[in-house]
């Protein structure tokens, strides 16, 4: 019964990730299927992966440009450790996010308090009474 009656099989079409779809570059099917298997729920939406991933993306872009951005503050062209922790701790918005979180290499946040710096001392005695007299005259 070959060739007779039969239609050939349609082309199947070639296939497009939900990445590329739903416009994000991190994987939405890994992130699906880490929540499936990661026994965070019974049941997981079809919709909660691509949100997942578009929040981490934001997340993920948020941090690296702040880590560029202190990174071209120290005149390196290349993003370290420290880089990041810089990022993160000098905003508070992922300060808050980040509270608990310990970066590797990143070092700690420079920081004088007030009371051990020099105090300041105030400028000779004559300057001030010259701009007394001064501000007087007029």
């Amino acid at each position: 019964m070959s060739g007779r009656g039969k239609k050939a099989a349609p082309k199947p079409k070639s296939a497009v990730s939900r990445s590329s779809r739903s416009g994000l570059t991190f994987p939405v099917g890994r992130i699906q299927r880490l929540l499936r298997n990661g026994n965070y729920a019974e049941r997981v939406g079809v919709g909660s992966a691509v949100y997942l991933s578009a929040v981490l993306e934001y997340l993920c872009a948020e941090i690296l440009e702040l880590a560029g951005n202190a990174s071209r503050d120290n005149n390196k062209r290349r993003i370290a450790p420290r880089h990041i922790l810089l990022a993160v701790k000098n905003d508070e918005e992922l300060k808050n996010l980040l509270a608990g979180v310990t970066i590797s290499e990143g070092g700690v946040v420079p920081n004088i308090q007030a009371v051990l710096l020099p105090k300041k001392t105030t400028g000779p005695k004559e300057d001030a009474t010259a701009k007394a007299v001064q501000s007087q005259e007029f």
